[in-house]
């Protein structure tokens, strides 16, 4: 019962985290294992854990969505499942050294390009490197990450809007949302045919996360724009530090 108690208290919270910030599996990823649930089918659980969650905080958000032609989300949709879909495929043949090395890189980098996303921006627009607007690079490399590793998805996702240029911190939350949900549902359709996923937790979790999610769109309307963009960084250096410890400990 104990262990019920804490994977449903997590995956609630991290439906409001994932809303507001992101960051939600760096509370799941723990509880699972803290159930007695193997590392490697720790992260598959909690990514579908999770994911309904975003649906939540879409749905929260449909007003924001609302402002992006439906060409312009189709084409980011697709490039998004694509993406998904090969960090899902390398996970499943990557080994666990691997993963703990790159993560905490990607997760450093995510949270400074957040953090300084105007000038970033700038360098971009300067630079013949720059990442274009919903293009296919920066959205499928975004989704591969994903795909591989959810913790972080909504941070890496916010720096790529930052580099968008986009600043409306709702809009993007809004479509961090969305883009979250398109991208775990493929994850988590390749996880379960590889039969990784710890379901009777992952069931009871998902119904939690629902909620969260739902509940975190009007708070996070209510916090003030810099309040948010605070919470992001904090978050992102939080799971920055602890990953690089993880290297070391």
């Amino acid at each position: 019962m104990l262990d019920y108690l804490v994977l449903i208290a997590s995956a609630f919270f991290a439906g409001i985290l994932n809303t507001i910030a992101g960051g939600g599996t760096f509370l799941t990823f723990p509880a699972l294992v803290f159930a007695g649930i193997p590392p490697v089918a720790a992260n598959a659980t909690s990514a579908v854990a999770v994911f309904p969650g975003y649906l939540g905080g879409a749905v929260g958000f449909r007003g924001e969505l609302a402002a992006f032609k439906r060409a312009e989300l189709a084409k980011i949709v697709a490039f998004t499942l694509i993406g998904g879909l090969i960090g899902s495929l390398l996970l499943l043949v990557s080994s666990n050294e691997a993963f703990s090395v790159i993560v905490p890189f990607l997760l450093l980098v995510a949270t400074l390009a957040f953090a300084f996303g105007d000038r970033v921006q700038h360098w971009a627009r300067q630079s013949r490197f720059g990442i274009r607007p919903q293009g296919p690079v920066g959205t499928m490399l975004v989704s591969i990450y994903g795909g591989y590793f959810n913790g972080g998805l909504g941070i890496v996702l916010l720096a790529l809007f930052s580099l968008w240029g986009m600043r409306d911190i709702n809009v993007m939350n809004g479509l961090k949302n969305g883009l979250s949900f398109v991208l775990s549902a493929i994850s988590v359709a390749t996880f379960a045919a590889a039969g990784i996923v710890a379901w009777p937790q992952a069931l009871i979790m998902m119904v939690a996360a629902i909620v969260g999610g739902y509940a975190g769109a009007p708070l996070a309307r209510a916090l003030p724009k810099s309040v948010v963009r605070g919470i992001v960084i904090a978050v992102g250096a939080v799971m920055s530090v602890v990953f690089f410890a993880r290297l070391f400990i």
